[in-house]
């Protein structure tokens, strides 16, 4: 009986030791995430100002009159 008991402890720790391994790493790859989300941010928002300026400087059409 007592066998049985140890060899459940023992299969509990590990459980446990392996769970905090899983937190950690949902932890870290959280972090990673918010980093992308902030850089894909920062990229949107080049990209605005990029399309923004690109129509800006273009030239407004201009109608040319053919004269026979």
């Amino acid at each position: 009986m007592n066998d049985k008991v140890e060899k459940l402890q023992a299969t509990a720790a590990q459980q446990q030791k392996q769970i905090a391994q899983q937190q950690d790493q949902i932890s870290q790859q959280q972090g990673q995430i918010q980093i992308l989300t902030v850089q894909l941010k920062e990229q949107a928002a080049q990209i605005q100002k990029v399309s923004a300026q690109l129509e800006v400087g273009k030239a407004a059409p201009q109608v040319v009159v053919n004269k026979p």
